[in-house]
């Protein structure tokens, strides 16, 4: 993966109550765009205990459920927190330009 920003979308079309699947160039895997407020997180998208896309889950008070089995995710720090998740999500800085959004995927 890159050590450069990334471009992954516009902070505008990132909503508060469902993460924002991106393929940025330079990533072989899908991630997944948070919004709390105006703070933007950047986490890998694909739950780390069923292989389904998290951005088809919601958001809630900073957590992200999964839609297949019900497990949670602290968006902030990716970190397990509803079983039958147990291992955290991949994390990754994430900076705002105007209303430009890039991760650094290093």
């Amino acid at each position: 993966m890159s050590t450069s920003p990334i471009w992954l979308c516009k902070a505008a079309d990132v909503g508060t109550e469902r993460p924002r699947q991106v393929c940025p160039k330079g990533s072989d895997e899908a991630l997944a765009v948070s919004r709390i407020g105006d703070e933007f997180f950047l986490t890998e998208d694909t739950c780390t205990h069923a292989l389904v896309s998290l951005s088809d889950g919601h958001i809630e008070d900073g957590v992200l459920h999964c839609p297949l089995h019900g497990g949670a995710f602290d968006i902030r720090t990716g970190k397990a927190l509803e079983f039958p998740c147990t291992k955290a999500l991949k994390t990754y800085a994430i900076e705002r330009k105007g209303d430009d959004l890039y991760g650094l995927l290093a």
